[in-house]
């Protein structure tokens, strides 16, 4: 139950799946060498992804019999809660009481999942008797639930892009208050398919360019066309700080403050100044009870479209006009991940603080904001701070902070 006194949640066991690779090393290696997996689709002519290579979810499970039920975005949540879980040297005991929080989007791969739909009609043969579990929002909680023996508190999240970033801010809001001593908490996506890119085309969020695919994501330039989509997964688990220590767990960074909030603007495109975000963003600095100028540095939510670069800017500078923190953008890195992004970039976040690393964003020559404090290049970086910023579709907006301990 409820305790009086506000607990500090510490982050003790990451499992990740990203384009930059799926251990820490990998990932800060890569970003420092300039390799990323940009290309072009085989599925839609002319758009551009950046998609995960080599991944092979039943080497890391092994035989699991309802994995026919999970959709790509699902399997990528399963495969990093249970490396998150492997890493994290809990027992059974522990687990049975360990809560469980994930973030997921839909599964938009409508034809390839019933390719013979008629009139409305998709009945027959080669429908999988519960072929309704790849469309349902919790099929990966399950069946990480059963892969794991996580057995306590848990809550499916599905606010677009917001999604797994909310998912890390409610279960530590669990922690923190009481509730639980340790939760795991993320997300995993995927939108590659040719319907899924079809439906974002539809919605004219696109990459629109001719540009090489590397080139082609560019938050925060002004020459920005669209997101790439790209694909992914990450967890953590979180964990009473106290109680880690009992433990002896290694202990990888703080989170100390979350906030959130809704537009209620347009279903698409963000509220243009970045008022109602700015909601979510404050919300977290009181939560965390910091000035806006001890934040360091912003992990931008930086989707290189024109709509939210514009209004992720307006909301940076009101906010931090007296001391601009640096401000990074993962997805130049890794493309947009939609309910994983936040997940994902905490992870990228928690491997760079450990190496002291800032990366550039990626292809930024002509800043559509000169008043933002924007990394052109990549050094060596002592963090202290970090504001995660994430905004969804239909006006959804999470914001976390992560500080080093």
């Amino acid at each position: 139950m409820r305790t009086g006194a506000l607990r500090k949640v510490v982050i003790t066991s990451i499992g990740v799946f990203s384009s930059l690779g799926f251990e820490s090393q990998e990932i800060v290696q890569n970003i420092k060498h300039g390799r990323v997996s940009f290309e072009k689709s085989p599925h839609s002519d002319g758009t551009i992804i950046c998609p995960i290579t080599g991944f092979d979810l039943k080497k890391i499970i092994g035989s699991y019999k309802d994995q026919r039920y999970l959709n790509r975005g699902a399997q990528y949540s399963v495969a990093a809660a249970v490396a998150a879980v492997k890493n994290s040297g809990l027992n059974q005991e522990s687990l049975k009481k360990t809560g469980l929080f994930v973030g997921v989007g839909p599964n938009l791969d409508i034809g390839g999942e019933c390719p013979e739909i008629h009139k409305g009609t998709i009945d027959n043969n080669k429908l999988k008797a519960l072929w309704m579990l790849r469309f349902l929002p919790n099929t990966a909680a399950a069946a990480i639930s059963r892969l794991t023996g996580i057995h306590g508190e848990n809550f499916t999240i599905t606010t677009a892009c917001a999604a797994s970033l909310q998912a890390i801010g409610e279960a530590f809001r669990k922690v923190r208050d009481g509730y639980l001593d340790m939760a795991f908490a993320g997300g995993g996506d995927s939108r590659l398919s040719p319907a899924g890119l079809m439906a974002y085309q539809k919605a004219q969020a696109l990459y629109k360019g001719w540009e090489e695919p590397e080139r082609a994501s560019r938050p925060f330039d002004e020459t920005r066309q669209g997101f790439i989509p790209g694909e992914g997964g990450a967890f953590f688990l979180l964990e009473e700080l106290k109680h880690a220590q009992k433990r002896g767990a290694t202990i990888y960074g703080e989170i100390c403050g979350f906030g959130s909030s809704m537009d209620g603007y347009n279903m698409t495109a963000p509220e243009p100044n970045g008022r109602l975000g700015e909601i979510a963003v404050r919300a977290a600095l009181k939560d965390g009870n910091l000035l806006p100028g001890e934040i360091d540095m912003i992990s931008a939510h930086g989707t290189s479209t024109i709509l939210n670069d514009a209004m992720e800017g307006n909301l940076i500078e009101r906010i931090y006009e007296e001391k601009p923190p640096l401000v990074m953008a993962l997805k130049s890195w890794i493309g947009h991940l939609s309910a994983a992004c936040g997940a994902v970039e905490l992870a990228i976040c928690l491997s760079l603080m450990r190496a002291a690393y800032i990366p550039e964003i990626r292809n930024l020559e002509r800043m559509c904001n000169p008043r933002l404090n924007l990394v052109k290049e990549g050094r060596n970086f002592n963090w202290g701070a970090v504001l995660l910023e994430n905004f969804g579709f239909g006006g959804q907006n999470s914001a976390l902070i992560l500080k080093k301990i």
